[in-house]
């Protein structure tokens, strides 16, 4: 079952710290399945508010998005990002293809 690596970046300062973290990260999903989802863009709204930028990364499980985070060339970079934005970066499992929205009732 497929994992993501999920951002809700609020506010993110353009500079040499962002560029770094962009031109390194391609090469750190690589060994771990990873591959860009969703990577920002401009939301069509229909209910709420929505402020800032969406990553969604996906990987073949939660075991390769774990990995994938405490990989020493992920956190090699993780401080050019993490110093220039803020916002919730989040790991989590998807569902099966068969899933239901009743399932999450018992």
């Amino acid at each position: 079952m497929s994992a993501y690596a999920i951002g809700h970046l609020r506010a993110v300062t353009m500079g040499p710290g962002i560029v770094a973290y962009l031109k390194g990260i391609d090469a750190t999903l690589a060994p771990f399945g990873g591959r860009f989802i969703i990577h920002g863009g401009s939301p069509e709204v229909k209910e709420g508010q929505w402020a800032g930028d969406l990553i969604i990364i996906e990987f073949p499980g939660l075991e390769q998005v774990r990995d994938w985070y405490q990989s020493p060339a992920y956190q090699d970079i993780l401080s050019f990002r993490s110093d220039n934005s803020e916002g919730a970066i989040f790991l989590i499992d998807g569902t099966s293809a068969d899933h239901r929205a009743t399932d999450v009732l018992g």
